[in-house]
């Protein structure tokens, strides 16, 4: 498959350097060093294919013109759909054209989320009690009076990662959540704040005030708890895995520690070619994250 990449800034310039000789060219407007200014002047049958790495009030546009001339789109998270009228036109363009978008949400190819998440599937801790999710970076001062400051914050930028994995750890997709907190200490729009399934069974924080990068996923089973703290774009991850002894006792436990260079950029890229052949496009799932983050922004605080 043949890609170009519209929006060549940070994340542009990584999906152009993972896909090597598959990036046939480059378009945005601001960067000097793109090939092309606008997709309508980028050549039809030149590409397959095109990743979105722009802001989210340009996505639906530049989708809807690369669906209706039959190429697949991959979209940097998230996609926001403030209405399901605009979701169902995609989908129908989608449909009648054989093509897919899908959203990419790359932390779920973490090697750590993956074994995480075959631990649940195999029962390892038994029943979920609990489950806490956190990812914080120390970015509001670089942040504060860009573009990027915007009405969502971190509520787009990392919540909608958790939210994600919400569903694609924890069998949730669809879940409804109440808001702890939301507060925007140093930027217009939220930096920080706590989010919680309306059983509270899952919670999930995300934070630009984290001055040291932090992840972790901490769950509390039956039979055991899980914790993973890291990622390999930082450096180390770990996994430990804590085994509940009965009726009480030091637990049995073990950690898998994952230093590599990121993956889940290239792993993620041939989810999204293996989610084209079948004809699969993230409707579903954009929708509910589109509807979890804007609740979350309006809702009062619970």
């Amino acid at each position: 498959m043949r890609y170009i990449v519209i929006g060549y800034g940070n994340i542009g310039a990584k999906r152009k350097q993972v896909l090597a000789s598959r990036c046939v060219a480059t378009v945005d407007p601001y960067n000097p060093a793109a090939d092309f200014a606008s997709v309508a002047d980028c050549p039809i049958d030149l590409y397959d294919a095109a990743v979105l790495a722009v802001p989210n009030s340009l996505k639906i546009d530049l989708l809807e013109f690369l669906l209706a001339r039959r190429k697949h789109a991959l979209v940097e998270k998230p996609l926001l759909f403030r209405d399901t009228e605009s979701a169902d036109r995609l989908e129908r363009i989608a449909r009648q054209q054989h093509v897919i978008w899908y959203t990419s949400y790359n932390h779920r190819f973490e090697p750590n989320v993956i074994a995480l998440k075959q631990l649940l599937t195999d029962g390892t801790v038994g029943d979920v009690y609990r489950a806490r999710m956190f990812y914080g970076n120390g970015t509001a001062g670089t942040l504060a009076g860009t573009w990027r400051d915007g009405d969502l914050g971190v509520l787009e930028d990392l919540g909608s990662h958790l939210i994600d994995l919400t569903g694609f750890l924890f069998g949730r997709s669809g879940a409804d959540f109440v808001v702890w907190e939301r507060r925007g200490h140093e930027l217009q729009s939220v930096d920080h704040c706590i989010l919680a399934t309306v059983d509270r069974q899952i919670v999930i924080e995300c934070s630009f005030l984290s001055w040291k990068n932090r992840w972790s996923i901490d769950v509390v089973g039956a039979k055991g708890t899980l914790l993973m703290e890291g990622l390999t774009k930082w450096g180390t991850s770990e996994l430990v895995v804590r085994r509940r002894q009965f009726p009480s006792g030091v637990p049995e436990e073990s950690c898998k520690v994952v230093q590599m260079a990121d993956p889940t950029w290239a792993l993620d890229i041939q989810h999204f070619e293996e989610l084209a052949a079948r004809g699969v496009t993230s409707y579903e799932n954009d929708l509910w994250v589109s509807r979890s983050i804007l609740r979350a922004a309006a809702a009062p605080l619970n």
